[in-house]
């Protein structure tokens, strides 16, 4: 047994299914491996290893499992990292297992020599270790993929090419010698009684009782809706914790932030207490003023506890458990004027999305695009959407029921995990259907060569549907609106404009499904046609990059901003008035419920 065949025996001890690569001679070793154990756990191969690594952060978000992905020495390593920092960014378990070049060449400067140990000392700062001889083995391996699952983070493991291909041996009884053993039972902490009893009392005496939940609230929906239950709390939720809990439940207030709801950003200006539960949201001025409301906040990671808001209490703990312990010490509150104001904001907030959508643009509103698909998902679809304006309305006009699944990269915002990410979802759960939706400019980055990937493992997948949606409006949309709103400059076209791509084309070419949308009134029929497809399937919509991804709360600063950059000769000037008046004169239209033939299950969902 060689070196390389005992690092796949052992990543199948530990239960690794797949892992997500692209072949270089830096693991030349490892891949003769995988010949000789049959191509288990299964070598997945992407155009790219930054996409390798946004499919390993896919698989472990939606499975829940470690998610594994390998490259090459040198170049390889390197395109990893941003793949990487995602996963650490989002608290995501990854192990990156990586050459090197021979040992006798190091120090050398020899062709793709590159200091990986240092390179990689910040992405996978928990835990970054070299093999030099076999009995590293197998304590390497299992110390890396304990400390990705139990700190839920990036590890790496760099194996040079000549160790690759040693003859295996077991560390012995012997001086100097780190035996290991697989296996691994997380605890559950649950914080002292007194402090559960201090946040007890802070609970217990507001009044307005705001809760927000993020991606580590995932295990704990019930204990969520029952605590929300008994405080008449209102429930936002960061865009990690999007699929936390489902959004038919009238007291849940939708995404928060500057991609969120009117309902949140009033629920956080207007509370007098504030739960923060899983959630290391970033955006202080979406939370309540400072001095206005006491709080408490719940996380399983002790360094992250205390930031963004002056907690009053702060739990370290895991959310279920945590949830359940503080649940007999809360007294119900009757659900009064600040509950029902709640729910009749979001449900008006919903009308508002309703007709925003509806709005007339040039050729197509991507609201509309969106807010479409809505009643048309299944019920057990992984959603995945890429960094840009697609993140807009992916936050504000999807609606999370049954046991849908969502993401995005939350905190490093990249460019390009939308179609990565759900091609490792696919791979998490073949039997569901997976849906991404991209900016153009994503997927020109990433998403078309990633294409070729879906079209070599898709007949492999039990069902096979996954879904791309190209909102194709040849800007880069949100870095234009950013300029506009936060620096008061026009739209810079020899940055800003992209070429128009026939990305449906481009799928049928390699033997998937694709449309190009060019009319509102074709719009839900290509939804349809593409969840119904027996194979991946690629919707070009052709939408409009005047339409504005206004925020909850626009300030007059970025509204001078804005006119600022219409004055000073802004491309788009008249498409931004028109589009930017029509979408913001939605929320101030009376409120309207759908008659009751509207209303059905299927308009509700």
């Amino acid at each position: 047994m060689k070196v390389s065949d005992y690092v796949l025996q052992r990543l199948r001890e530990w239960e690794v299914d797949h892992v997500f690569s692209y072949a270089g001679d830096g693991i030349n070793g490892l891949l003769a491996a995988w010949g000789r154990a049959e191509n288990k756990p299964k070598f997945v191969q992407a155009r790219h290893e930054e996409m390798a690594a946004f499919e390993a952060v896919g698989y472990a978000k939606f499975s829940g499992k470690v998610g594994v992905c390998a490259a090459t020495s040198g170049p390889g390593a390197i395109h990893l990292l941003n793949g990487l920092y995602d996963a650490k960014l989002d608290h995501v378990p990854v192990v990156a297992i990586v050459g090197q070049t021979n040992r006798s060449a190091m120090g050398g400067s020899y062709q793709q020599e590159v200091d990986l140990l240092s390179l990689y000392k910040d992405v996978a700062s928990d835990f970054c270790e070299m093999v030099t001889v076999p009995e590293q083995l197998p304590n390497v391996i299992d110390r890396a993929i304990r400390t990705a699952y139990g700190r839920r983070t990036v590890t790496a493991v760099i194996i040079p090419a000549d160790v690759q291909e040693l003859d295996y041996s077991p560390p012995t009884h012997a001086f100097k010698m780190v035996p290991s053993s697989l296996g691994l039972s997380l605890s559950v902490p649950v914080p002292a009684d007194d402090e559960l009893d201090r946040a007890a009392e802070v609970l217990n005496a507001g009044e307005k009782v705001a809760v927000l939940i993020g991606q580590g609230a995932r295990g704990a929906r019930a204990e969520v809706e029952a605590v929300a239950d008994l405080l008449g709390a209102g429930v936002a939720k960061a865009l990690l914790g999007k699929d936390v809990l489902p959004d038919d439940l009238p007291y849940v207030t939708g995404s928060i932030g500057l991609l969120g709801t009117r309902p949140s950003y009033e629920l956080m200006t207007d509370c007098d207490t504030l739960l923060v539960v899983g959630s290391n949201f970033p955006y202080a001025q979406f939370l309540p003023e400072f001095d206005q409301a006491r709080a408490v906040q719940i996380d399983i990671d002790p360094s992250m506890l205390g930031l963004r808001y002056p907690f009053e209490v702060n739990l370290a703990g895991d959310a279920q458990a945590t949830l359940a312990a503080l649940l007999p010490r809360l007294k119900r509150k009757k659900h009064g004027a600040w509950r029902k104001k709640i729910e009749k904001d979001t449900a008006r907030w919903w009308d508002v999305m309703e007709r925003r959508a509806a709005v007339e643009a040039d050729p197509i509103n991507p609201e509309h695009v969106v807010h479409s698909l809505d009643s048309l998902l299944p019920d057990d679809v992984i959603l995945s959407a890429d960094s840009g304006s697609a993140a807009n309305w992916y936050a504000r006009h999807l609606r999370i029921r049954g046991s849908m699944r969502g993401s995005l990269s939350g905190t490093l915002a990249t460019m390009g995990p939308g179609v990565p990410y759900a091609i490792g979802a696919k791979f998490a759960h073949p039997g569901r259907p997976a849906l991404a939706i991209v900016g153009d400019g994503a997927m020109q980055m990433n998403g078309m060569a990633e294409l070729i990937t879906a079209a070599k493992y898709w007949q492999e997948w039990e069902d096979p549907r996954l879904v791309v949606a190209v909102l194709n409006n040849q800007d880069l949309n949100q870095v234009t609106w950013e300029m506009r709103a936060m620096s008061g400059a026009p739209q810079f076209l020899p940055s800003q404009a992209i070429p128009d791509v026939p990305y449906a084309d481009f799928a049928r070419s390699v033997g998937l499904g694709g449309v190009r949308v060019e009319k509102p009134d074709q719009v839900e029929a290509a939804w349809r046609q593409a969840l119904a497809a027996d194979r991946p399937f690629v919707i070009d919509f052709r939408t409009d990059p005047a339409v504005p991804p206004i925020p909850p709360h626009a300030t007059r600063e970025q509204a001078e901003a804005v006119a600022s950059a219409m004055v000073k000769g802004d491309s788009d000037r008249g498409g931004m008035v028109k589009q930017g008046i029509k979408a913001k004169m939605q929320e101030f239209l009376p409120g309207h419920r759908h008659s009751d033939k509207e209303s059905g299950p299927e308009q509700d969902r």
